[in-house]
């Protein structure tokens, strides 16, 4: 008898796990088929909506990226990202203008990238039309990924590496990332004030695009920079032999050291990359809007979402949520129907973020969370 109730009692458990499993399959299947559907619908009767979202969205999709390689690889939400992201924008600004707040006006330093011969010159692109920046603002870039992938690497020798070496649980690293994120927030308000700032003053340049779509310029220059990002780490994560051992010890980081990968340089590696990728978004999110010491924080639900919609640990569905949430985000508050206030337009993320919990933790890619 208790030979056949054990046996009864594998089978039940096989069929439920059967039913789990094909009832994950239909939600997967019926959230892709929603975003498909939802997608061709924005394209059709919103288009200015969508182009803009598709930019806001390859923003969001660097900064995701960045965030889920660091989870990857090091098992913690890294609660810092947001600020990182405008710190980082701040000190391509001061380089590009040499300017921090005074008692009354702007304190400016004596050289800065702009004073460089045609620094401030419009770049042309290949369409008709212009840049509204010039060659200052990508050498600002190039000192802002410098910056971040110093400051990257310096916390975690100061602050992350020794809470991992004792075995410091999530709250401590979440209460260690939250810290880190207001230092770095006062810092920007103490440097440069909480007035928005631009890097470029002035009206931007437009282009027309096909099907009567009107962007500006910039935001061209953003897409394409950030695709080309996106494909340069995706060629790293599998082409190359950190980014094999970046995935081993994301699998298993145990079985990782014993094969002989210096996790410790892994580790180092990892906060480089997301760095650089926290700089470039930082800088081309500063592009298409403003500066604000507070637009990191808000920006940290909709990076969250993005990533868990793709799938923690999935740099590819991490892009991939990036644009699905900022194209949701920008079709939202141009529907009259719905009729939400742009200033609501983060509380779409977070909608998204709690359906995508409930209807399914793993994100689109089913990696486990």
């Amino acid at each position: 008898m208790s030979v056949f109730a054990g046996r009864l009692t594998d089978a039940l458990a096989t069929a439920q796990d059967r039913f789990r499993g094909v009832g994950d399959q239909l939600i997967l299947a019926a959230l892709w088929l929603f975003f498909l559907v939802f997608g061709t619908w924005a394209i059709l009767t919103e288009t200015d909506a969508f182009a803009v979202g598709v930019v806001t969205g390859s923003i969001l999709a660097l900064g995701a990226i960045g965030l889920t390689l660091i989870y990857g690889i090091l098992k913690f939400a890294h609660f810092a990202h947001g600020d990182s992201m405008m710190l980082a924008a701040y000190v391509a600004f001061f380089a590009l203008t040499g300017k921090v707040v005074g008692e009354r006006t702007d304190v400016e330093l004596p050289w800065s990238l702009n004073d460089l011969p045609g620094a401030t010159s419009s770049i042309p692109w290949p369409g008709e039309g212009e840049f509204s920046f010039g060659y200052g603002l990508l050498l600002a870039l190039l000192v802002a990924v410098v910056a971040a992938v110093a400051l990257f690497i310096l916390l975690d020798r100061l602050v992350y590496r020794p809470l991992r070496r004792r075995g410091s649980g999530i709250v401590i690293f979440a209460i260690a990332f939250l810290g880190i994120a207001l230092a770095m927030r006062s810092l920007m308000l103490m440097l440069w004030g909480a007035s928005p700032r631009l890097y470029v003053p002035g009206i931007r340049p437009t282009t027309d695009l096909p099907f009567d779509v009107r962007i500006v310029t910039d935001q061209i220059f953003i897409f394409f920079a950030a695709l080309v990002l996106a494909a340069l780490l995706y060629l790293l994560l599998f082409r190359t032999k950190l980014g094999k051992a970046m995935r081993a010890m994301s699998d298993n980081p145990d079985l990782a050291l014993v094969a002989g990968i210096n996790t410790e340089q892994v580790v180092t590696w990892t906060w480089a990359i997301g760095g650089a990728l926290v700089a470039a978004a930082g800088v081309m999110l500063a592009l298409q809007a403003q500066l604000k010491p507070e637009l990191g924080f808000v920006l940290l639900l909709p990076l969250f979402a993005a990533t868990i919609l793709g799938g923690i640990g999935s740099p590819q569905g991490a892009f991939l949520g990036g644009m699905i949430v900022g194209i949701t985000q920008e079709v939202a508050v141009a529907q009259d129907l719905l009729d939400i206030s742009p200033g609501y337009k983060f509380s779409v993320a977070f909608v998204i973020l709690i359906l995508i919990l409930l209807l399914r933790p793993r994100g689109l890619f089913g990696v486990k969370t």
